[in-house]
């Protein structure tokens, strides 16, 4: 039940994400895509941070300089690794810090060289099978069959429901647009494994989030200067700004930190791909607009998909009770 309950915490921080777009077409706000995410990051990292520093008892110092404690596993993976230095720690935070940074401007170069269609599902895509990778390389274990077909599953439905923009654009691609979107897919997957390495570290998951984006809001502050932020100080600027920040960033990365504690990340990275059901159900509850039959089809696939994943940490659990079981009899014996 608790891996069910952490499926369910990042399937909310997706729907989460899947907001901004309807949050942006509402407010009206007349400014560069590059500079709203740095608003939003700017405004979610400062939360988060302020939230971490809050929940801390007795005046300690922040995890990241401290030791970590010896805590429970958080996860079903190996055990915990070797403690890091205080240096190591530090230079993850920084690291995940800039890959967060990183994903919104190659995110956006993405879609602006090759369309909203093409550049969101290449991004969303890509962050799954390039954190599956990668995580796999490092625990040396080959991914499980039913997290492919379930990542392919979810991949594919992110396309449809796109609009079938992807496969109509095929001919007209940007290579570099391609690059960047793939970048940002690769940044998504460096901060997840970043934050994933923190929180098997001891670290607490709100420490974890709100260091990491606490530093991704001091490196967005120049980049919003940069772009213009004159727009912030309008009503429906900081409405936006407000919005983006706190449940589409701040509550959204709490959530999908706390699930992330307790899921592979690879697992996660793909209920994450559910982002366009949120995007896809606003669209026409709120922002009246029709749902093609392609869509529609890609919102089933996208949602088999995800169901997908569900027996596959039954069957992970049951195998581990399974184990103990023999190994208790063993020690009986």
């Amino acid at each position: 039940m608790c891996r069910m309950r952490a499926m369910l915490t990042v399937f909310l921080a997706a729907l989460c994400f899947g907001t901004t777009g309807a949050a942006q077409e509402l407010s009206g706000v007349d400014a560069s895509p590059m500079s709203v995410g740095a608003a939003r990051i700017l405004v979610g990292g400062a939360l988060l941070a302020a939230l971490a520093a809050l929940s801390r008892r007795g005046g300690r110092a922040p995890a990241v300089l401290r030791a970590p404690a010896r805590s429970p596993r958080v996860s079903a993976d190996p055990p915990a690794p070797r403690s890091w230095g205080r240096g190591r720690r530090l230079l993850v935070l920084l690291g995940g810090a800039a890959a967060v940074v990183a994903y919104q401007g190659t995110f956006f170069a993405g879609v602006r060289s090759n369309g909203v269609a093409v550049g969101t599902v290449l991004a969303l895509g890509s962050a799954p099978v390039l954190t599956g990778i990668l995580e796999s390389l490092l625990s040396r274990r080959a991914p499980t069959g039913r997290w492919m077909w379930a990542t392919a599953l979810a991949v594919l439905g992110a396309a449809l429901v796109s609009g079938g923009g992807l496969f109509t654009s095929v001919g007209q691609v940007s290579p570099l647009g391609v690059l960047a979107s793939v970048g940002a897919g690769a940044s998504y997957a460096l901060y997840t494994l970043g934050s994933k390495a923190l929180l098997e570290q001891g670290m607490r998951p709100m420490d974890a989030m709100g260091g990491m984006f606490g530093l991704a809001a001091l490196l967005s502050l120049p980049i919003l200067l940069f772009t213009g932020a004159s727009w912030v100080l309008t009503p429906r600027g900081l409405a936006l700004a407000g919005w983006l920040g706190a449940v589409a960033t701040a509550l959204a990365y709490w959530l999908f930190s706390w699930g992330l504690a307790r899921l592979p990340a690879s697992t996660v990275s793909t209920i994450t791909i559910a982002e366009p059901l949120m995007a896809t159900l606003l669209g026409v509850t709120v922002l009246h607009e029709t749902l093609a039959p392609l869509p529609a089809a890609g919102v089933v696939v996208l949602i088999l998909g995800l169901l997908l994943l569900v027996p596959s940490l039954r069957w992970r659990r049951a195998e581990r009770g399974e184990r103990s079981g023999v190994e208790t009899a063993r020690i009986r014996r």
